[in-house]
């Protein structure tokens, strides 16, 4: 064969050989990296938001008591009750006193699973010490439908300090009625979430009026903070109990990327900062590792970050083939975001509703339909088209 042939038919190897490495590689990033997702996917469901609720400030927290009203709390530090189907809301009265600035403020809210009987509400909020530095404080109050009593706060991190960042925070009861937290690691990367005499950067649990449960993973630690129940946690605001197993679910912000979805163990170290899959903000690397043993991975991580933010289960028959997964929404893209489950695996994420700006928190409401928190805008309600 003349040389030139055989030049050609080599370059044509060549490009055939790069072409099947090129189609390849999506393949094996499936199956080695099943964690890792780029963007989701976009499903054709029809989605209409409707503006249930109108409110310029950022709307954090929401809860619906018995008979319908929504409680939302803004991070500005106010708590409004939506009379239902009013479209008006009322301030509530008899709040503590919160910090506000940066990410801080009044943030969640949930109601005891015996409210209907206690009146029990509980909030997580910035608290300061008098010499400027602030921490998370979560307390409890009853509500009488228009102000607060017997406020108590039942755990106050000491984690003080200046920085106006990684707060947290989400609640969530389980079945058994212990209330589950989140709190930041107030920007204290190195220091607080691998440390357990240390608080910040963890998932607290204690029983509803603030003592810690005996069997608590570090209760007979030396030095710890023996309200923890899972450590190694960057920045977690969302959070949101299984429907049918109990289990507590929850997301957390990575950095520049490495925002996780992780089931909440007792024990458990979930890594944060040894192991991630995010950079630095600036672009360069803080750890060259992803994997480490006795650390846990997530169940799912997004790369690029699409800054989670409030979770909720779809249990409502208003969204047909939604039952059973998680609704998560994104800051960054103003997206609501589906990870269908596959027992406790995240097997897919797919954008279900777009073009909603910060979108702050996603909850699944007695109605069944899903309200959707953005800020600067109010509580929206998606109607299946």
């Amino acid at each position: 064969m003349p040389p030139l042939k055989q030049i050609k038919l080599l370059k044509i190897k060549l490009l055939s050989i790069r072409l099947r490495k090129k189609m390849l590689m999506p393949f094996l990033a499936c199956v080695f990296m099943p964690f890792f997702v780029n963007s989701a996917e976009v499903t054709k469901t029809k989605l209409v938001s409707e503006l249930y609720f109108a409110d310029s400030g950022i709307p954090w927290g929401m809860a619906w008591i018995p008979n319908g009203d929504l409680l939302i709390t803004l991070r500005s530090g106010e708590l409004k009750v939506v009379k239902k189907g009013s479209g008006s809301a009322e301030n509530v009265t008899g709040l503590p006193k919160v910090v506000t600035g940066g990410q801080g403020g009044l943030l969640d809210i949930a109601l005891h699973p015996d409210y209907a009987n206690n009146a029990w509400l509980y909030l997580s909020y910035v608290k300061a010490d008098g010499k400027g530095n602030k921490s998370t404080a979560i307390m409890r109050a009853k509500f009488d439908g228009k102000s607060l009593s017997e406020q108590e706060d039942i755990y106050i991190a000491q984690a003080y300090g200046k920085k106006n960042s990684h707060f947290g925070s989400r609640l969530a009861f389980d079945n058994e009625g212990y209330l589950y937290f989140s709190i930041g690691d107030r920007g204290q990367r190195d220091i607080n979430p691998q440390d357990i005499t240390r608080d910040a950067g963890k998932v607290y649990r204690l029983y509803d009026d603030g003592r810690i449960p005996d069997d608590n993973p570090f209760v007979k630690t030396n030095g710890a903070k023996t309200a923890i129940y899972s450590y190694g946690h960057r920045n977690p605001q969302g959070m949101a109990k299984h429907p049918v197993t109990g289990d507590i679910f929850s997301h957390e912000h990575g950095p520049r990327g490495g925002d996780e979805v992780n089931l909440i163990a007792k024990g458990k170290n979930y890594g944060w900062p040894v192991i991630s899959y995010g950079i630095n903000y600036s672009g360069t690397s803080f750890t060259d590792l992803t994997k480490k043993q006795g650390m846990e991975q997530p169940l799912w991580y997004w790369d690029p970050s699409i800054a989670p933010s409030g979770m909720t289960f779809v249990t409502s028959d208003k969204y047909p083939n939604w039952q059973g997964n998680i609704l998560v929404g994104s800051l960054k893209f103003g997206q609501v975001i589906m990870l269908t489950l596959d027992g406790n695996q995240v097997v897919k994420a797919e954008i279900v509703k777009d073009d909603l700006s910060r979108v702050r928190n996603v909850k699944q409401g007695p109605d069944g339909y899903i309200y959707v928190a953005v800020d600067g805008k109010g509580i929206y309600r998606l109607i299946l088209e």
